[in-house]
């Protein structure tokens, strides 16, 4: 007889690998290593070429390459948890040379004031010294010794997480959990830390955070949809209890045979988007899923702010300038009124269905829906409604400040479909081009 959480951890990877970006002209490499101060490598440190969609993250030497960048003169920034950002301008990238740009990164240290809150007064107990800068903050449970004062304006929402109590089997026979992929747990907590901030209880979700990563798990054989793999041993913590961990693979799709698609990109343009981590890098992330479309698959492309309307009607996927022109044409401003836009943009994909393709709607914007149908419980009984139609929704969360995480997460889950975070172009890069596969098809 052993103890199992009712729902166990899930570590579902469908992990799949698509075209990445490349450069049609001349073109060079930049590489080398990302180091700390006593020069130990820094595993998986992010690095990008600034104002590109290129970038790559350090192996274990603290190596990395970013092969098939465009001949020119750029900006290298590596960050790194704890670390201070370090930024190299004027990198010369010449024809067919590779260029060894090594990066040292220096730790950061900022004061934590340790706040207590008793009613409506709050004051600084003491300070504690941590890595990173902290810039903005939560202002956690009264159970949390230390944590971050939240700025006024910090309007962020995260729906209650619940932690599952452990239950003898005798009593409890039957565990169920659910084999969604949602991964933007993991993309927003890092944004946290980066910043220096304690993330809200709320917002670590641990399922997307073991399902962020890729897993060596055989795939299906046969007709099985998916391939179990599991393993038991002793709890590290309480010797005397079993620890059973559940893998699941799904099939792995071949992005050359994939069923036509109908995607019809919602996207808000409302006030709230218009800052560099919002709109224009929705509009870059989007830009580069286009980038891999094919004759067969088609876009729409409905925007919403004070009402919602459409800007390009169902155009084949070949037609990138076309595409590309609408999307560069979005500007942000005004209310945001996205239940408009989510019933526009799923009446504009059933009228264009594929029958046997894949039918989904993208929607990507900050959460903060304020005008019209815009409570948690109006917007999903829409989803609800509207995925009688066969259509699917995909979710990608932006942003900062005002980010809405416990309503995009409702609305993907009840929309069949899943949810990502999206903070900069290597993610936008990993979401929607080399995981493609996973993340747009069911």
């Amino acid at each position: 007889m052993f103890t199992l959480p009712i729902r166990p951890f899930l570590a579902l990877a469908a992990l799949l690998a698509a075209p990445s970006l490349t450069s049609s002209g001349p073109a060079g490499r930049i590489g080398g290593h990302v180091r700390d101060a006593s020069g130990a490598p820094i595993v998986h440190a992010q690095v990008f070429v600034v104002g590109t969609s290129l970038g790559a993250v350090t192996n274990v030497t603290g190596a990395y390459s970013i092969d098939s960048v465009p001949v020119g003169t750029y900006t290298v920034r590596a960050q790194f948890i704890g670390y201070t950002p370090a930024v190299l301008p004027n990198i010369q990238v010449r024809a067919g040379q590779a260029v060894a740009v090594d990066i040292v990164l220096q730790p950061s240290t900022m004061n934590l004031e340790a706040v207590v809150v008793t009613g409506s007064a709050a004051k600084v107990q003491g300070r504690q010294s941590l890595p990173a800068t902290v810039a903005r903050g939560y202002a956690g449970p009264m159970d949390e010794p230390y944590r971050v004062r939240r700025e006024p304006w910090n309007t962020e929402e995260y729906g209650h997480t619940e932690e599952n109590p452990f239950l003898a089997v005798s009593a409890h026979p039957l565990s169920t959990f659910s084999i969604d992929v949602d991964r933007a747990a993991y993309g927003n907590v890092r944004r946290f830390l980066l910043d220096g901030q304690a993330p809200p209880k709320d917002a670590i979700r641990i399922e997307e955070l073991v399902n962020y990563f890729p897993y060596d798990y055989a795939g299906p054989t046969g007709d099985d949809p998916v391939a179990i793999h599991t393993e038991l041993g002793p709890a590290p913590w309480k010797s005397q209890h079993q620890l059973l961990r559940i893998g699941l693979q799904a099939r792995k799709v071949d992005l050359r045979g994939l069923p036509p698609s109908n995607m019809v990109f919602l996207l808000d343009v409302s006030g709230s988007m218009d800052e560099p981590n919002k709109l224009p890098l929705v509009k870059a992330s989007i830009t580069m899923l286009v980038n891999n479309l094919r004759h067969e698959d088609r876009v729409a492309i409905v925007v919403y702010a004070g009402s919602a309307g459409l800007v390009l009607p169902s155009t084949p996927g070949d037609e990138k300038a076309k595409i590309l022109e609408a999307i560069d044409r979005l500007e942000a401003g005004g209310s945001t009124a996205g239940g408009a836009g989510i019933k526009r943009a799923y009446d504009e994909a059933v009228a264009n269905f594929i029958r046997g393709g894949n039918n989904r709607v993208i929607l990507a914007t900050d959460g903060d829906f304020n005008v019209g149908v815009s409570s948690d419980g109006e917007l999903v009984r829409l989803i609800e409604d509207r995925r009688k139609s066969g259509v699917f929704l995909t979710v990608l969360g932006f942003g900062m400040g005002n980010l809405k995480d416990s309503k995009m997460e409702q609305l993907a889950d009840h929309g069949n479909g899943n949810y990502a975070y999206i903070d900069n172009l290597l993610e936008a890069k990993k979401t929607l081009v080399h995981e493609m596969g996973g993340t747009l098809f069911t």
